[in-house]
């Protein structure tokens, strides 16, 4: 068994036993009454676990309750907290001697998520990730592979978001090599194009699968750049897989369609469309939604998803646009068990999608006005500035 779909155990099992059943679903993607009704008891269990422990979160709850959301249920308390608020601050559930993990989601300036994790916070959104992984075959210990990690370089004081789940995917098959694209300068990081060309050329090469993770316009990029150069296509070997995440916010002057991309990666490196997926996910809310076959964002079971109006925090029907909306109970470290992104998508039933998972999924389509704030991937973006 892969170490990371072990048994991992909620800080009290007393007062969090739903928390726990609904952590140990194995299926992700399992739907039906009885997991909403465990769904609902580990959302009432979560809230309070964070009133009793949180000064904050007890005067939330005390406030009139927000509008439901039928998608999340129709009894399921879930006070609005912008994802924003983590950027200005520091709300703890548990003592400070217990945080395991202490992840930002931005660069080196601006504003930052400062977010904290317990053990079984961090180990449960693993597990997550790990069944995900695990649903669609990409677990594979026998087989090693090359890595290209679109993210940032690790470096003793670097503590992004990106660059630990990116490494902690390299986890799910053993690494022959792995090259990161935003090298460590000892003052900050460069993207190292020509390093990505030739490390893809070389595991072109080398007989063995290669994974592909992280930031999609440094792929992007990295493809026109053997474009404009005269490099011929490659045919990476049977098996690779490119997984996305951070979207290409600081760059949408320079975003293509997500169908054009794909055509593009599969033009130029030879992977099918299956085997290229976009995920979804933040600091403030580690549960991940990774496309399906489709290339849908499916919520798996272990959370639930709303969207919001963006003026009245209304809940909004199927198919409108509005905040994104995301709410699970496996966190008892901080208080973001009901988190409101500042994303822009659509929700839509399960069945609208056509592939087999029936749980609803959602399209972002980008970002809500403008910020100042700067995430993972807006800094990662500034990099890209007069490359071109």
């Amino acid at each position: 068994m892969n170490p990371h779909l072990a048994p991992v155990e909620v800080p009290d099992p007393a007062a969090l036993p739903a928390v726990q059943r609904l952590c140990d679903l194995t299926a992700p993607y399992t739907t039906g009454p009885e997991t909403d009704a465990l769904f609902a008891a580990a959302m009432a269990e979560t809230n309070s676990w964070h009133a009793e422990r949180s000064p904050f979160f007890r005067s939330l709850l005390a406030d009139p309750p927000e509008a439901p959301a039928p998608t999340v249920g129709a009894r399921t308390r879930t006070p609005l907290l912008h994802a924003t608020f983590f950027k200005r601050h520091e709300v703890l559930s548990v003592p400070r001697e217990e945080v395991f993990l202490h992840l930002t989601s931005s660069g080196t300036t601006g504003q930052k998520s400062q977010m904290f994790f317990d053990r079984w916070t961090i180990r449960a959104a693993q597990r997550m990730v790990a069944r995900i992984f695990d649903h669609y075959g990409w677990i594979t210990p026998d087989r090693p592979v090359n890595y290209l990690l679109y993210s940032y370089e690790p470096a003793p004081d670097v503590r992004l978001g990106t660059s630990f789940t990116d490494n902690y995917l390299c986890d799910f098959a053993p690494a022959r090599h792995v090259t990161h694209a935003l090298r460590h300068t000892g003052s900050g990081h460069a993207f190292d194009v020509h390093g990505c060309i030739a490390a893809l050329r070389r595991y072109a090469d080398d007989g063995l699968p290669v994974r592909i993770l992280g930031f999609p316009a440094f792929l992007h990029f990295t493809l026109e750049r053997m474009r404009a150069t005269g490099i011929p296509p490659l045919r990476l070997p049977e098996g690779s897989l490119v997984v996305l995440g951070g979207g290409w916010k600081g760059h949408a002057d320079r975003q293509i369609g997500k169908a054009d991309f794909y055509d593009q990666v599969t033009e130029q490196l030879g992977i099918p469309g299956e085997r290229i997926r976009d995920t979804y996910g933040s600091v403030e809310h580690c549960v991940p939604y990774v496309e399906c076959a489709h290339h849908r964002l499916h919520v798996p079971v272990w959370s639930r998803a709303a969207v919001r109006d963006t003026r009245t925090l209304q809940p909004l029907p199927y198919g409108a646009r509005g905040y994104l909306h995301l709410v699970s109970p496996y966190i008892t470290s901080v208080p973001a068990q009901s988190v409101v992104m500042g994303d822009l998508a659509s929700l839509h039933p399960g069945e609208e999608c056509g592939c087999p998972l029936a749980t609803p999924w959602f399209t972002i389509h980008g970002r809500a006005g403008v910020s100042r704030n700067r995430s993972c991937a807006v800094a990662a973006a500034e990099l890209l500035k007069g490359m071109s």
